[in-house]
């Protein structure tokens, strides 16, 4: 069998090169020009309101975290609800603002519980962090709703979830703000890069100041009354955040792919489903049309798993360990489906240089790994 990796980005690499030409044609690699086209194409896509382009999702969920708290005046020390199985970045942001994560547990969709949620309500929250597992969008529109019934800011973490569909509208509806991620293994590749999409047109002003280092370039008053542009202020300290036109013009042409290459990952995974089910448990999706950016399975001995599958060239991985097994959010206090999915989750290989064929071996190792412990 052939090494069959993890996750594997398809470049249109003509058509990207094309594109990087252009920049460097006319001398613009920077923020502008390609990144503000992004940009508004991303809103046509998605119906968006708002959309920059950041050098990271990391950097828009700091952002997020940041402007938040600034417009509704949070205090040091209020709480944000979240889930602790998640990437770090997730955490990390509300911790660089000096607030805390409070710790709510999942369900078998590896979203966050809505009653776990609802337990944890208290007169220090202050938003909820939704994370779309894998673009999973099951509980979404349930923690929305939690969100309003307690005035609370609803931010979206949607890295794995360009192209994820609730009905007829892409993610990122009915929040205060969502963002997606597009780095190297996303399902919108780029090197590295994010979008970060307000619904609120100020916030979005506000974080495009934040995101180049503070620097607002508004027009300022001629003491003969007339005006210039050249010039500009910096009142607040910011972040070297912004995007490039270069990130930004790989963004442009994996958008144009975007809705054809994740029908592509839906059929793989229909593929997966009809191989194990009835042998293997795995994740299932609300929607018909989520962007499958993860497929998990749920095993016992998984670690043994992991080498049976590496030995036969292989590669599964782990999407995640829970944030409070690591030091800086480490607790005593265990989420019970959070312990068990930590210990148990496993990723199969989903990319776009996989065939039915290839789906089919890797199902049969599974199975063949699973009856040998």
């Amino acid at each position: 069998m052939k090494n069959i990796q993890v996750l594997k980005p398809k470049y249109r690499v003509d058509e990207c090169l094309s594109e990087i030409k252009e920049c460097l044609d006319l001398g613009w690699t920077g923020m502008g020009y390609k990144t503000i086209e992004f940009e508004n194409l991303w809103k046509t896509y998605t119906g968006l309101y708002n959309a920059h382009f950041l050098n990271s999702a990391s950097a828009g969920l700091h952002l997020a975290v940041k402007i938040l708290k600034e417009k509704h005046d949070w205090q040091n020390n209020d709480e944000i609800i979240t889930t602790p199985f998640t990437f770090v970045s997730t955490n990390h942001s509300i911790v660089y603002e000096n607030l805390q994560p409070c710790f709510v547990d999942i369900d078998e969709s590896l979203n966050l519980n809505p009653q776990s949620v609802k337990e944890k309500i208290s007169n220090k929250t202050k938003a909820i962090i939704f994370v779309g597992m894998g673009g999973n969008t099951k509980n979404l529109i349930e923690i929305i709703n939690i969100a309003k019934e307690n005035n609370l800011v609803i931010i979206l973490d949607a890295a794995h979830m360009a192209g994820s569909y609730i009905g007829n509208s892409h993610v990122g509806f009915d929040v205060d703000v969502s963002i997606f991620s597009f780095q190297a293994v996303k399902n919108l590749p780029t090197a590295d890069s994010g979008m970060i999409c307000f619904n609120n047109e100020d916030d979005d002003k506000k974080a495009r100041e934040l995101s180049w280092l503070g620097i607002n370039k508004d027009t300022f008053a001629r003491s003969d009354g007339g005006s210039y542009k050249w010039d500009y202020k910096v009142d607040q300290v910011g972040y070297k955040y912004h995007g490039n036109s270069i990130m930004a013009a790989l963004g442009i042409v994996g958008l144009r792919y975007l809705e054809e290459d994740n029908q592509y990952r839906r059929d793989l995974t229909s593929r997966y489903i009809e191989n194990l089910k009835g042998k293997v448990d795995f994740i299932e999706h609300e929607s018909d049309r989520t962007s499958r950016h993860l497929f998990q399975v749920v095993v016992d001995c998984r670690e043994e798993l992991i080498n049976y599958l590496t030995a036969n060239k292989i590669f599964p991985g782990v999407h995640y360990r829970q944030n409070t097994d690591y030091e800086v959010f480490y607790s005593e206090s265990k989420l019970a489906k959070c312990e068990f999915f930590s210990k148990n989750i496993l990723s199969l290989p989903l990319h776009l240089g996989l065939n039915f064929e290839d789906i089919d071996k890797i199902s049969k190792t599974l199975i063949q790994g699973i009856n040998s412990q």
